[in-house]
């Protein structure tokens, strides 16, 4: 025997209830998608493309690029190669979407969702980026062949996640920023560059900022100074302001690239590792120009971009100026 119809209201009543399920749950599905591609956030965005013209991109925000630029700092400062910088940026785009979040499945905090219980260091250590991409790469380091092995098992091996799997769906957009943030690629990194509302700017800033990633044994010897008026920056393209060189002066620090902290990269990749971290710190530190071997990024509204100096650069990396960018300068301009 069949049952009854139901009433029309009570009928009514399950079609709205119905739909507005289904409407709630396409909206946490899209929340879901975004914050694990670290999508949805306003305001300015950055931009990596791949150096080998297989139109291959990722786009992220200013914070997930200073994070991430953070965490290949920490990589190469302990001289582990690319791919190791590969593994840890996949690894925290999974665990928190490259976010440094104070929360997480019970005590798990930060980058890469260490637990204090478990010892990875104090709540405040592990809250702090370098310090625990260096907790990741350390343990990393204990792993046998973890450059040979399939990213996800390497990282797992390390993280000891409840989902192992998961990291190899990010290997992609981590090779990209891997090789961008250690230099291996070239001119490959873009962000609008507009500044946040933060208490950070000008040279002391990018200073400091420098020594907590890289250290301040790598800066001091590098003979960080800032510009003078004998030396003054190169010029914005295009930017119509002929007064512009000479208002950057004391704005503008220039990092000679040396291979002596590091001899066992090339100077052109250090270089340009030095010149994306700051384009990835450009809305964190106010920073307006950055200038490496013959290329210059300049902050805007269109995204950013690298574009040839006047004068251009050498394969050596020579700027404008005639400097000798294999063993050159990367030029930072902050702004007024």
């Amino acid at each position: 025997m069949s049952e009854p119809p139901l009433p029309s209201k009570r009928r009514g009543r399950f079609f709205r209830f119905g739909a507005a399920s289904v409407v709630l749950l396409g909206v946490a599905g899209y929340l879901v998608v975004q914050y694990d591609t670290g999508g949805g956030t306003s305001g300015p965005g950055c931009r990596v493309v791949s150096g080998k013209d297989d139109g291959a991109t990722y786009e992220f925000t200013p914070e997930q690029a200073v994070n991430a630029a953070t965490i290949a700092a920490a990589g190469t400062t302990r001289d582990l190669p690319e791919r190791a910088v590969t593994i840890a940026l996949a690894t925290a785009l999974q665990e928190s979407a490259l976010r440094n979040i104070d929360y997480g499945d019970r005590d798990s905090l930060g980058l890469f969702q260490q637990r204090p219980s478990q010892g990875w260091g104090t709540p405040k250590e592990i809250m702090d980026p370098a310090y625990s991409a260096g907790k990741f790469y350390d343990g990393l380091k204990e792993v046998p062949g973890y450059t040979r092995l399939p990213l996800t098992v390497a990282a797992q091996r390390v993280q000891l996640s409840g989902f192992p799997q998961a990291y190899a769906k990010h290997e992609p957009d981590a090779t990209l920023l891997a090789a961008a943030l250690t230099g291996a690629s070239e001119a490959t990194l873009t962000c609008d560059g507009r500044p946040v509302a933060t208490r950070a700017s000008g040279t002391d800033a990018v200073r400091d900022a420098l020594a907590r990633d890289f250290g301040r044994d790598a800066l001091e010897p590098a003979g960080a100074e800032v510009g003078d008026a004998a030396s003054p920056p190169p010029s914005a393209p295009g930017n119509g302001d002929p007064g512009s060189d000479a208002d950057a002066v004391g704005r503008t620090m220039t990092l000679p690239v040396s291979t002596e902290a590091d001899p066992g990269r090339k100077a052109r990749a250090q270089g340009w590792q030095l010149a994306h971290w700051a384009v990835a710190n450009a809305s964190e530190l106010h920073i307006e120009r950055v200038s490496y071997a013959g290329q210059e990024w300049a902050a805007g509204d269109d995204g950013g971009r690298w574009t040839p100096l006047d004068g251009g650069g050498d394969e050596d990396g020579k700027n404008s100026e005639g400097a000798d960018g294999g063993a050159g300068a990367v030029r930072i301009t902050t702004a007024r």
